[in-house]
């Protein structure tokens, strides 16, 4: 962390982002879509509003992923390793990034906040005691900060 703000990037290193403040939430998902476009079990996405998310070197390519609601999500990836540094749900529009918590510099400083789509959860993965966790989505009025529930409403003003 440079002055307080985390700092990630892609595998080649040719793509580098800082992050200004912490997160509105984090959200760990389970949904088939996130298994398959990682190629693992789940993702940990930190939502940020987007001018909240730098990028300070290279430049990235999107890439419009279906998704279960067929509304779709741009996924933002390095043009060179291809590795995905954040997406953009809801038809893709660019107010809150769901940025790839596993390509910060220190991913450990940011576990989630909750468990999504447990409905698809692999079997064989446990989950921990005292996060919450939902077979789908959840309302975001119950769980969220005050503070992280008036983040987001300003950006959707």
């Amino acid at each position: 962390m440079a002055n307080g703000q985390l700092e990630g990037g892609c595998a080649c290193g040719e793509v580098r982002y800082r992050l200004e403040g912490q997160p509105m939430f984090v959200h760990c998902c389970h949904c088939r879509d996130c298994q398959t476009q990682t190629g693992s079990a789940f993702v940990i996405n930190a939502l940020y509003e987007s001018d909240k998310v730098s990028p300070t070197k290279g430049a990235l390519e999107p890439v419009l992923t279906p998704t279960e609601s067929g509304q779709g999500q741009q996924v933002w990836r390095c043009p060179s390793c291809n590795v995905a540094l954040w997406s953009n749900y809801g038809g893709a529009v660019d107010k809150v990034r769901f940025v790839r918590v596993g390509t910060l510099d220190r991913p450990e400083d940011m576990p989630p906040d909750i468990h999504i789509y447990t409905r698809s959860k692999l079997p064989w993965v446990h989950l921990p005691e005292g996060v919450p966790a939902v077979e789908v989505y959840y309302d975001s009025s119950q769980l969220w900060p005050a503070a992280s529930l008036e983040r987001l409403k300003a950006v959707f003003a």
